[in-house]
């Protein structure tokens, strides 16, 4: 049989890391495809996949608004706040007021934390003084003063006060408070239109398969995803990978969904975006 080479693209953080341990070490089986891993920051593969480039990838949920022509959601591999999401932290507490005067330190303007941002503050990017950051590098863009506030994502939201930064707000929380204990709607894998649907369904369901055997096989996982978990040991990055790998992961259900669709409407309705498509999912 012949074996086709696809493109995964995802971020070199625990989480993703953890969900892709049964691909990236051939521990499931792949009949006939075989999964190139690119690991890249969300910002650009969310600019990648505006470009169409890469055959599956995670992206923002924010950035499915600008591909839902080219690319499907897949059932698995979302990202969710459950409680719990993208941080504001600065050097001293903030009030909402005063974290729009201030400059922002984001990372990156398609990433679903900066929609979230702009929700909270119902302000548009045009209306706010910020500067885009890799994510890994906001900590050290507020403490050398770049920015008075720091916008994180990845296992920064469990990092932040050893780097003697204290919370403004916790978005996941606002958004849970403001939709009815909803999640906030992060990131999610998705796959390029130009394969067939039957060629769909196969990748989704191994991607799927890589997240459970990684569930069923928690510590060796865990220890394989400590290689991209900055500053943290095994307990730290244990719980950091139980926050965005669990059963949202496994399958949205229909409140993942409903996040979703709140999150893109609200952006649509305050201009922040330009559509709010329907979501398509491969079944």
């Amino acid at each position: 049989m012949d074996t086709l080479t696809l493109t995964l693209g995802h971020s070199p953080d625990p989480d993703d890391a953890f969900m892709f341990y049964g691909l990236a070490k051939d521990l499931i089986p792949t009949p006939g495809l075989r999964f190139e891993h690119i690991l890249q920051d969300i910002q650009t593969l969310n600019e990648r996949a505006t470009r169409g480039e890469l055959d599956i990838s995670a992206i923002s949920i924010h950035a499915y608004a600008y591909v839902s022509d080219t690319y499907a959601l897949l059932p698995s591999g979302a990202s969710m706040g459950d409680g719990y999401g993208p941080m504001l932290v600065a050097k001293r507490a903030f009030t909402r007021d005063e974290v729009a005067r201030q400059r922002i330190a984001v990372p990156g303007t398609m990433t679903s934390a900066f929609l979230a941002l702009q929700l909270w503050l119902g302000k548009p990017a045009s209306e706010l003084n910020f500067i885009v950051v890799p994510f890994d590098q906001i900590f050290a863009a507020v403490k050398r003063g770049d920015a008075d506030v720091g916008l994180i994502i990845h296992e920064g939201q469990l990092t932040y006060a050893n780097e003697g930064l204290v919370l403004c707000e916790d978005l996941g929380v606002w958004w849970g408070r403001e939709n009815d204990g909803l999640p906030l709607p992060l990131g999610g894998n998705v796959i390029h239109k130009r394969h067939s649907p039957e060629q769909r369904k196969r990748v989704s369901d191994i991607l799927t398969a890589s997240i459970q055997f990684s569930l069923d096989h928690r510590p060796e996982a865990v220890a394989h995803s400590l290689q991209w978990a900055r500053d943290m040991g095994q307990d730290l990055a244990d719980r950091f990978v139980g926050m965005y790998v669990n059963h949202w992961t496994l399958d949205y259900g229909e409140r993942g969904r409903e996040s979703i669709r709140r999150f893109l409407a609200r952006g649509q309705a305050q201009g922040l975006i330009p559509q709010a498509p329907p979501l398509e999912f491969v079944v």
